[in-house]
């Protein structure tokens, strides 16, 4: 015996696609409501697939977020960086909590009396910018920082009272570190080097060539290539492991046009082997070179001194036990208790800049649970609707062309916005799966008397 979707209960049961049945998919929707609303006769003469699809697709992002129910849902341990990255689909969440060792999830509550800002340097003179004295020195083109590392992107744009002097545009392109040092080159937008004629101390102020500011000096490492390499190759190879140290995925190569590809980055490492995304543009004749790396600022993972006094605190609400009588405040007494800090379970809120949500101190180690709700059009498999709101999206979608054409009767398109309004109050209805046997067996405890 078939099924309406042509697949056998013996297929079924074999298979691992269940419950599948109650769901249509996006193309379907779009092939039957251009068979039954368009054509000659019907109220829609006329309308492209593209028209269709595009409002199809806007009817189900619109609909998941308050009328489908949401299953989607992501667990992790929290670790010591008390973070958890959002999920790529993520568009907003349902819930959070953490589970105990008998599965019952403990609600987490959202908290809006911290956040994790942007670090912003602030200078003695009140500018906001990276300022650093450098030692020049008459007649060499190094610029030297004492004492810092300083790992600078190549190209970052340098002024100060003596380099200005010599031009007004002028970038740093090479560095190297040497102990606690760090060596500039600097050169002006013609490619001439700065080469001082006194030996001297000279403020440098540092700035984004994009006129951002400049948040901080950011990391870095170097290794030295056991090279040469040649053009095309995406390899950079070195003497042993312990050369690579300093090195992670995701950073970027920092020595500039000459022998690799702007915005070069590290996607892997192989033994002692460092894996490139791009390939060398100019073949390197010399047996050895130093190679320098380097992560860009929306690249680091900043922690404001707000965020890192919150996780490393102890929660308010934690700050007690059940013990005895003293958990609430002013000695048990609950007056001016305020609701959003009167639970146990911990506290989170979501930086938005970052992508990450972060946890208050008590959450690190548990297990953590993440209900959130997408626009259901992340994969193919997810563009899919319930039976229950099938209905709702014919009415949305025809209500949609109709409102967007010119020349169409005003009645026309209120009478389609009544009927797609009263689609979706029956789907929400519908999908609220309320089942009068629960709801009988909940009600049945309030009507128990409770003895004083």
């Amino acid at each position: 015996m078939g099924l309406l979707d042509n697949t056998t209960q013996q297929a079924y049961y074999q298979g691992n696609d269940f419950g599948n049945y109650q769901f249509v998919s996006l193309q379907d929707i779009i092939n039957q409501f251009i068979v039954a609303y368009v054509g000659e006769d019907k109220i829609i003469p006329k309308a492209r697939r593209t028209d269709v699809a595009f409002h199809a697709q806007r009817a189900l992002a619109e609909l998941s977020f308050d009328t489908f129910k949401s299953c989607k849902a992501q667990e992790i341990t929290v670790p010591a960086s008390l973070k958890m990255t959002l999920p790529q689909d993520y568009v907003n969440y349902t819930k959070i909590s953490w589970v105990d060792s008998a599965g019952i999830k403990h609600l987490l509550y959202p908290t809006s009396k911290t956040s994790n800002p942007k670090i912003i340097p602030f200078s003695t003179n009140e500018n906001y910018s990276y300022e650093v004295v450098a030692e020049l020195t008459s007649g060499s083109p190094n610029i030297q920082i004492t004492g810092s590392e300083l790992w600078i992107e190549h190209g970052t744009k340098v002024s100060g009272p003596i380099i200005d002097n010599f031009s007004s545009n002028c970038i740093i392109t090479g560095s190297s570190i040497v102990g606690n040092d760090t060596i500039f080159i600097i050169q002006d937008g013609g490619g001439a080097t700065f080469i001082p004629t006194a030996t001297a101390s000279d403020q440098l102020t540092f700035s984004s060539t994009d006129g951002s500011i400049y948040t901080e000096y950011l990391n870095g490492a170097q290794v030295t290539n056991t090279g040469p390499w040649t053009v095309g190759d995406n390899v950079i190879p070195v003497a042993s492991t312990s050369d690579l140290n300093g090195i992670e995925v995701g950073m970027f190569v920092n020595e500039g046009p000459l022998n690799w590809t702007p915005d070069t980055r590290v996607v892997a490492i192989n033994g002692t082997d460092i894996l490139v995304d791009k390939t060398a543009i100019v073949s390197n004749p010399t047996s050895t070179a130093t190679v320098k790396f380097i992560s860009k600022p929306e690249k680091v993972d900043e922690s404001s001194i707000t965020w890192s006094n919150y996780k490393s605190s102890t929660p308010s609400e934690n700050q007690d036990d059940y013990q005895d009588d003293t958990y609430w405040p002013m000695d048990g007494s609950r007056f001016g208790l305020d609701p959003q800090h009167a639970q146990a379970n911990g506290s989170f809120y979501i930086d938005c800049h970052s992508g990450k949500i972060h946890f208050s101190s008590n959450i690190s180690g548990k297990t953590v649970i993440l209900d959130y709700i997408s626009d259901s059009l992340g994969t193919d498999g997810e563009m899919q609707v319930h039976k229950f709101a099938e209905e709702a999206m014919y009415k949305w979608i025809a209500h949609a062309i109709l409102a967007g054409r010119a020349n169409v009767p005003e009645y026309q398109v209120n009478r389609f916005k009544k009927e797609r309004f009263a689609a979706i109050r029956t789907a929400k209805l519908r999908l609220s799966n309320l089942k009068i046997e629960e709801l009988t067996q909940i009600l049945r405890g309030k009507s128990k008397q409770i003895k004083h």
